[in-house]
């Protein structure tokens, strides 16, 4: 008994020595500058990074703020941590959902009521009669909308901004799901929500923000106005892309037609003050004051942050889920509440860890930024707070229920009623497939990995820390599936025909079918010409139809490369609308050819083979056609 007690002390002790150890390495800045100038110097060179900033609170003040690169490579102007602003992106997000609470706290609004009751110009539309989206919903990403934003999301001409109440009437996505039900990131729904904050409070959005939130946080270089501010433009960073061996420089992202989702510009420091106020429970320390009158610091009262803190909703009570606006992470066991973002030329995240009491915030220019942005907390946590993989044991029958969880998968967050389902979702579904080595290796772009068993229809990424979730329906069949890193985005098991492999199957042999109508018109010129009538009627409509499915891919091919990279900002140039011309005719032309083969076999034109050559062109246009339905392609299907 004696030795079971001095070995209970001593663990208690070692526990509080690590914990001690932990503690006095993250306070000394020495120790965290080291670390990070060795991360961060490195992944923004390999991944062609100009600029970067963070922030790391931790136990009520700011240990580390650093900048890193360039604000302005010309100018050879680096980044200032506590002057420089980045744009979060997404993160701006938080703010919106800060101000919602903030009316909440006053009574002002109703987390659970119809948001219909807070518009005033018009109305969401009522798709699931007696499920009404709620401003829950929207702060946990289960509104159920689609999703969309090409052209008007971000754009790069102020002067085609509009107003938010009207974006928000405009660019009202559909309801394909019942609220409640599925995660499917929106940022039309925090967009909404920022309308209704200007509803309820009188004031518009940005002014909301500012008095209520960045004045009290002493926020001094963060903004949501677009264009920027007179005294705030010359401490932007610029956004760069890495474009034939060099940095370009990129113009200023316009977000203000859908402001609230992710319009905010702000320094790292500015971010950890706001961490820093959701850490004290709602308070920022000391008083401000303005035209002689001073206020509190305090910006939520701390029920509310421990409410608005606490998970909400998830699909899977062994995975983490959405708080109300912040989504929760696990790194190492610790679990973590925040946000990422990301614009064309910026990516950010914010994570804050209420049981240690830190925070980190940093924010990455470039089209590279991503891959630096996504390794920060993960490495930092492996540094300071390391953990050991357990072994996994991998089930020796796993193989006899395998089957049941292969097939493809596409994200709930996706657009099903225009040309985007075809843009965003044609090539992009996760592949699920069983291994020889009683595991199921899962496939996302150009990301293949292997994932083992560890509780029903749970599975861990082999060697690594990665979990994945499956969800059955009623029947007990799969249905979906869930990333632990994506509580915003859940996924559904899609059908034969909406998977890549039938896509992109009958894509090539039609694309070769057609090459060979093409080929064979060359070499065959002199007997078309001779054909009779009827035949020549016949081959020619062959022809036309086999001309404009290849002139689809061909001026898409030179479309996409000409104005692909400013689809989203842009929107639809001439050119590509042009391009979208081809659908329409080959339509026309495909289904003419579909009647020549009815008739051909009818009159009996020809011998047996060649009918059996031209019924295999009219099926390759009948799948075109098919094609260009299913994929909102056919028609200027783009609003």
């Amino acid at each position: 008994m004696k030795r079971f007690k001095l070995l209970f002390y001593f663990l208690i002790l070692f526990n509080l020595l690590s914990g001690f150890q932990i503690s006095d390495r993250i306070n000394n800045p020495d120790i965290v500058e080291a670390f990070f100038d060795g991360i961060i110097s490195t992944h923004m060179k390999e991944n062609k990074s100009p600029s970067g900033t963070i922030s790391l609170v931790y136990r009520d003040r700011i240990i580390f703020s650093k900048g890193y690169g360039y604000r302005d490579i010309e100018k050879n102007e680096p980044v200032i941590a506590n002057q420089t602003m980045f744009r979060p992106g997404s993160v701006s997000k938080l703010f919106t959902w800060t101000a919602v609470m903030q009316l909440k706290e006053q009574g002002k609004l109703d987390l659970d009521t119809d948001v219909n009751t807070y518009l005033k110009t018009f109305k969401i539309k009522d798709t699931y009669p007696g499920e009404p989206v709620t401003l829950r919903h929207i702060l946990t990403h289960t509104p159920g909308f689609e999703d969309g934003g090409v052209g008007y999301l971000i754009i790069e001409d102020f002067d085609k901004a509009i107003p938010l109440r009207d974006a928000m009437e405009k660019y009202q996505p559909k309801r394909v799901n019942p609220p409640g039900v599925q995660t499917a990131y929106s940022n039309y729904a925090t967009a909404l929500a920022g309308l209704i904050v200007s509803n309820i409070s009188g004031m518009s959005f940005n002014d909301y923000i500012n008095k209520n939130i960045f004045e009290p946080l002493n926020m001094n270089h963060s903004t949501f106005e677009e264009p920027l501010p007179e005294k705030l433009k010359n401490d932007m960073a610029i956004g760069y892309a890495y474009e034939k061996g060099r940095f370009t420089e990129k113009p200023f992202e316009i977000i203000s037609s859908f402001g609230p989702a992710g319009a905010m510009s702000a320094s790292s420091t500015d971010m950890a003050n706001f961490a820093l106020a959701f850490l004290n429970g709602g308070s920022f320390e000391g008083t401000y004051n303005i035209d002689g009158r001073n206020y509190s610091n305090r910006i939520l009262q701390e029920a509310t942050v421990t409410e608005m803190l606490t998970q909400n909703f998830s699909h899977d009570p062994r995975f983490p889920g959405m708080a109300l606006g912040f989504y929760e992470s696990s790194v190492n066991g610790n679990r973590l509440v925040g946000h990422g973002g990301d614009t064309q030329y910026f990516h950010s995240d914010l994570a804050i860890d209420l049981e240690n009491d830190l925070a980190i915030f940093v924010s990455f220019s470039g089209t590279g930024g991503a891959k630096v942005r996504s390794v920060i907390v993960p490495a930092f946590y492996n540094e300071f707070f390391p953990v050991d993989l357990p072994p996994l044991s991998i089930s020796e029958d796993f193989n006899e229920r395998a089957n049941r969880y292969a097939g493809s998968y596409a994200f709930w967050r996706s657009n099903f009623s225009t040309i985007e389902k075809a843009f965003f979702n044609l090539g992009s579904a996760v592949q699920v497939a069983p291994s020889s080595e009683n595991t199921i290796i899962v496939t996302m772009e150009d990301d293949s990995r292997q994932f083992i068993e560890i509780d029903e229809n749970l599975f861990q990424e082999r060697g690594g820390k990665a979990k994945i979730a499956f969800q059955e329906n009623e029947s007990g069949e799969i249905n979906g599936m869930i990333y632990d890193s994506l509580p915003f985005m859940s996924m559904y098991k899609i059908s034969m025909w909406r998977g890549n492999s039938f896509n992109f199957l009958f894509i090539g042999l039609s694309v070769i079918v057609f090459l060979g109508v093409m080929l064979r018109l060359a070499y065959q010129w002199s007997i078309y010409r001779s054909l009779p009538k009827e035949e020549k009627h016949a081959t020619t409509s062959a022809i036309v139809a086999s001309g404009l499915n290849l002139g689809f891919f061909i001026f898409g091919i030179i479309a996409l490369s000409v104005d692909g990279d400013t689809l989203l900002s842009v929107g639809f140039t001439p050119l590509m609308k042009f391009w979208l011309l081809f659908p329409i005719l080959a339509t026309i032309a495909g289904g003419y050819q579909i009647y020549q083969a009815v008739i051909v076999w009818k009159n009996n034109y020809w011998g047996i083979w060649k009918r059996i050559r031209f019924s295999i062109i009219s099926l390759c246009c009948l799948f075109m056609i098919w094609f260009y339905y299913y994929w909102n392609i056919l028609g200027y299907n783009y609003l």
